[in-house]
């Protein structure tokens, strides 16, 4: 207590110092509780959404192996009866027919996927079941399409329905989603690491989505796991030699990646030319994907390209080998442009696998460096470049190939993202950052956009 000799200003000071200080205590014990009540309900929310993500990619896990088991089922088949190439009409109309009156907006594939994640739009659960049947039954009539865009959207399907039933919205919907995605490409490939920035990365080119960071890994790993536990087996190409990290080394390999962007915009160009030949030509949708599943037959059948049907895995092995030549990743490309073009149910991502190392291969034989080595980075190159996606390629090659070659990946996975531009096989990715300084006026718009507005130019 003050003394009472004190000046009346002093004691009127100190009081207001007490006063001031009283009132910053009750400040800072409100801010603290407000803190506590806002950190307790972001715990409640990521707990939430981590056990759903759980839930979520163990069923994704279970789908892979039923969707990798029925791929193998029936690939055994085909190989074994090339008459059911046949089935090509057949299975291309019925996908045709059902997807224009059952689909829905099923039709948009994985973009349907990159939209529900970013804008929140529901997925019917139909989508799955669809995907997966018309997705097998290409597959079985020799149609060039790989597993990833089936895998995705089954996941993607998933993962809205549980956001569904549970009332997610906004960021915890979109976390749900991306890790629905990673669980996906985990599961199917057998890759953790490259499932978990792939779900952060397939939505938007030059953007990482950290927040979703860690139901992403652990939607990668947990479906990866089940899909193993179920029987799931992969397997992956080595290596055999990595040279030195020199000055013309480094040349060549920056020159090759060159090759593998130009080859994935290729890529990516050829299917929407083939799309929209039979958009332009028939009016009759029934009738277009009578002629694409035609033409794909008779291109078949004309040039004796049968083995190029289905995932056509023995070309990744073959190039890892040096046993393969540019004919192979162009007809491969070929192929996969007037399967996917036609309407034809399946990914890019194994053709890619294809198309890269067959090309890679290739080019390490007409170079004198060691084909496995090519061949692994034109894999790679090739995949990163067509889906926009250079820092899950660096993850890829970890998984696959245990780090080896590190920098030379780098260096494929980035030079060949740049050359491929703002293109690529998923025209409803963002685009944040642009990739050079001459397209920056393209930032936040869609692929799809950016490539109308130059048609229309």
């Amino acid at each position: 207590m003050l003394p009472s000799t004190l000046p009346s200003r002093i004691r009127s000071r100190g009081n207001g110092a007490l006063a001031t200080i009283s009132a910053g205590l009750v400040a800072a014990e409100r801010q603290l509780a407000a803190d506590t009540r806002r950190d307790l309900g972001n715990m409640r929310a990521s707990l939430r959404t981590l056990m759903l993500t759980l839930v979520v990619s163990a069923l994704m896990g279970a789908a892979a192996w039923a969707f990798l088991t029925s791929l193998d089922l029936v690939t055994a088949a085909r190989e074994s009866h090339v008459w059911l190439f046949c089935l090509l009409p057949a299975v291309s109309v019925a996908t045709a027919w059902i997807y224009r009156n059952h689909g829905l907006r099923a039709a948009r594939g994985n973009n349907l996927v990159i939209d529900s994640s970013v804008t929140g739009t529901p997925i019917r659960a139909r989508m799955a079941a669809l995907t997966f049947c018309c997705s097998v039954a290409t597959h079985l009539a020799g149609g060039s399409a790989g597993r990833e865009g089936t895998a995705v959207q089954i996941g993607g399907t998933i993962a809205s329905n549980v956001a569904e039933r549970f009332g997610l919205a906004g960021r915890e919907r979109q976390d749900l989603m991306l890790a629905g995605i990673s669980a996906a490409f985990g599961g199917v490939f057998g890759t953790p690491l490259a499932g978990t920035f792939f779900g952060m990365e397939m939505c938007t080119i030059g953007k990482l989505n950290y927040g979703a960071g860690l139901y992403c890994l652990v939607g990668a790993f947990t479906g990866d796991a089940v899909a193993r536990a179920l029987g799931c087996a992969h397997s992956f190409n080595v290596i055999q030699a990595v040279p030195a990290m020199e000055v013309g080394t480094v040349a060549l390999v920056a020159a090759a990646a060159v090759a593998f962007g130009l080859t994935a915009r290729l890529f990516s160009l050829a299917i929407r030319a083939v799309k929209r030949v039979y958009a332009t030509r028939f009016t009759s949708y029934l009738a277009a994907a009578l002629a694409g599943s035609l033409v794909l037959l008779g291109v078949y059948a004309g040039f004796g390209l049968f083995r190029y049907g289905g995932l056509s895995e023995w070309l990744v092995a073959s190039g890892f080998a040096g046993q393969t030549s540019w004919t192979d990743a162009v007809a491969k490309l070929v192929m996969t442009a007037l399967t996917l073009g036609a309407g034809f149910q399946g990914g890019e991502v194994t053709p890619l696998f294809g198309i890269g190392a067959s090309l890679g291969g290739w080019l390490g034989t007409v170079t004198g460096m060691e084909p496995s080595f090519m061949a692994a980075l034109g894999m790679l190159g090739v995949f990163g470049a067509a889906l926009n996606v250079p820092v899950t390629t660096v993850m890829l090659a970890i998984d696959m190939f245990g780090g080896q070659a590190a920098g030379y990946v780098v260096i494929t996975a980035f030079v060949s993202y740049l050359v491929a531009g703002h293109r690529g096989v998923y025209p409803a990715q963002r685009i944040v950052t642009p990739k050079r300084r001459s397209l920056a006026d393209e930032a936040g718009e869609t692929v799809e956009k950016v490539l109308e507005e130059r048609t229309e130019r």
